[in-house]
């Protein structure tokens, strides 16, 4: 056997073995579920079995040849834990010794996952388990493989974002699924192998052609077969960009500024553009740094020239002008032009798990991708052709609306990266002093960007836009304040956290014409019967209840219920809480039952 053959034949070895590792592993973790008292740990213990049998376990043992040697027999380790952890590691030095095959990465992936939730409870811990999963795969560029009806294979890309734009901490090797049966979405969980996914594309997709559109100053490229329909350029440019009408481009319809954004920010690449003369190859391209965004409720959108291969790790073939810097991959599992999006996950009803049923007005406006649409059309459009904002803008740097996009997303409730990347508060602070603003022109920047907010579509409801007006107008002010000669604002104070203004929730109030809210079955146990906060006296009051009195007390806290119910019960039984109807009397009975049995205890 020459030297190849017997490195490949190694790693078939090594591989066999962490297949027997991970079986033994998971027939551990189910017997400590089956020891275990409590639900939600035995639940999890459980879930991690399941997770080494479907991700680890099966993509090895389908992809290694067939051995005639009985599985070997691996003795339970002293710390099961520490077990996963090592388990992570060696398939790790494996998977970056040898590269694959896919199943290896799909089984390395699981592990490096399963091993870092183990951690989550110690961050010290987790943080050097992660930084030496990332020193061991260091060697390899970042790529996207796509396994043949299996997921797809991240590795080395940091930056893996929500729809938020809440990054998702993602270990060195991931698998993300493709299938759309996850139940760990964005995270594969082996579901592809249960519902009989394929990685084909359909014979009925949209021709690849790359159709070409003349305008006054450059000529716009346009191929359907790659659009994944997000809406960006019908949004920004409605006119040239023409939902429903044929043909769907009609490049003299806008400003050449709002043809070439709108070329750059089409996420499916299909979209082009040519100046005279010069080629048309990478114009609509960015340089950015690897990245990939989870879409709500659609594709995979992939920035900063990852590159994409097919199962065999070959390059993945692409259709006629289509970006190598930014693309979008199918996650609903029925694309047409897979691994592509095609706009499938419309007509899929492809939908993630439902937001926080309480949002900040963060997650309430579309998080830092709402953001940034709303500093780039406010910079880019309305304070470079403004003849009073211009010039006070003029030097700002290339990324500034990143910058100011970052900060607010801060502000409103998001992640802190603006006081990570950028500085907090001390660096906003100082970008404004000593330049004597004036209040003509925070006026000016003020109407402009609302006017912004409401051409890139944030939300409009009257409770957010009073948040969202409130904070403009309060940090606007602030700027010119701390502008001003001879101010000396204080040093080191934390970047501020604007909330809804008074306690007026968006979701607190039925729409116009809406359906009300459904009020849930209300059980009444027998007498005797005990009764439980949870299942009895929390259904009694719904959302609007609570949000009603949230300025004093929360409703659905056991313990704010129990402090105040005196008070509650008073108003209960004049008929003056709620507002819009009052209580049965049994319901009344309930809560008095529930009171008198906190009491005696």
């Amino acid at each position: 056997m020459n030297r190849r053959g017997a490195a490949v034949a190694g790693g078939i070895e090594e591989a066999r073995r962490l297949a027997t590792r991970a079986d033994n592993l998971g027939r551990r973790f189910e017997e400590l579920a089956a020891k275990e008292a409590d639900a939600l740990r035995r639940e999890a213990l459980s879930r991690m079995a399941g997770r080494l049998s479907a991700s680890v376990v099966r993509p090895l043992s389908e992809a290694l040849p067939a051995s005639q040697d009985s599985p070997a027999v691996v003795a339970p380790g002293r710390d099961l834990e520490q077990d996963l952890r090592e388990l992570a590691l060696d398939a790790t030095k494996l998977r970056a010794r040898h590269g694959g095959p896919p199943a290896l990465l799909e089984a390395t992936a699981a592990l490096q996952d399963l091993s870092c939730q183990l951690l989550v409870e110690d961050p010290d811990a987790l943080a050097r388990h992660h930084e030496e999963l990332a020193g061991l795969q260091a060697s390899l560029s970042a790529a996207i493989l796509s396994a043949a009806n299996g997921p797809y294979l991240v590795a080395n890309v940091e930056q893996i974002d929500d729809w938020l734009g809440v990054s998702l901490e993602p270990t060195p090797q991931v698998a993300l699924c493709r299938c759309g049966a996850s139940e760990a979405k964005p995270w594969c969980d082996g579901s592809h192998a249960l519902v009989g996914f394929s990685g084909e594309k359909s014979p009925e997709r949209i021709a690849d052609r790359e159709d070409s559109y003349p305008g006054r100053q450059l000529t716009v490229t346009d191929n359907r077969g790659l659009c994944a329909h997000s809406g960006f350029c019908t949004d920004r440019a409605p006119t040239a960009f023409r939902a429903g009408e044929e043909p769907f481009v009609a490049a003299a319809g806008d400003r050449l500024d709002q043809l070439v954004l709108a070329a750059k920010d089409c996420p499916s690449g299909a979209l082009g553009f040519r100046l005279a003369g010069i080629e048309s190859a990478g114009q609509a391209d960015s340089e950015r740094a690897p990245r990939i965004e989870v879409s709500k409720d659609g594709p995979y959108r992939v920035t900063g020239a990852i590159e994409l291969l097919g199962d065999d790790g070959a390059p993945e073939p692409r259709n006629q002008g289509a970006s190598l810097e930014h693309y979008s991959l199918c996650r609903c599992g029925k694309s047409q032009n897979k691994p592509f999006c095609s706009g499938m996950h419309w007509y899929a009803d492809f939908h993630d798990p439902p937001p926080p049923t309480e949002a900040t007005l963060f997650q309430w406006m579309g998080g830092y991708p709402a953001l940034l649409r709303l500093t780039r059309r406010f910079y880019e459009v309305h304070v470079a052709e403004d003849p009073l904002l211009a010039p006070l803008f003029s030097q700002m740097s290339p990324d500034h609306p990143e910058r100011v996009a970052a900060w607010l997303a801060e502000v409103f409730g998001g992640p802190s990266a603006y006081s990570d990347h950028y500085g907090g508060y001390d660096r906003m602070i100082s970008q404004h002093m000593g330049k004597g603003l004036q209040e003509g022109w925070r006026r000016r920047w003020v109407a402009l960007l609302l006017r912004s907010a409401d051409e890139v579509g944030l939300p409009a409801d009257a409770e957010f836009r009073s948040a969202l007006i409130a904070y403009v107008e309060w940090g606007s002010r602030i700027a010119v304040e701390n502008s001003q000669p001879e101010v000396e604002p204080p040093p080191h104070m934390p970047v501020p956290r604007w909330w809804w203004v008074c306690d007026a929730y968006p979701w607190s109030r039925s729409a116009a014409g809406g359906e009300d809210e459904v009020v849930p079955e209300i059980t009444v146990p027998a007498e005797g019967e005990p009764l439980v906060f949870e299942d009895h006296v929390k259904p009694l009051f719904r959302q609007r209840d609570r949000d009603s009195m949230r300025f004093a007390f929360d409703l659905w806290s056991e313990a704010d219920v129990a402090t105040h119910g005196e008070a509650i019960l008073e108003r209960l039984r004049a008929g003056t809480m709620p507002c819009d109807g009052s209580w049965p009397a049994e319901w009344v009975a309930l809560l008095e039952r529930w009171l008198a049995a906190v009491a005696s205890d």
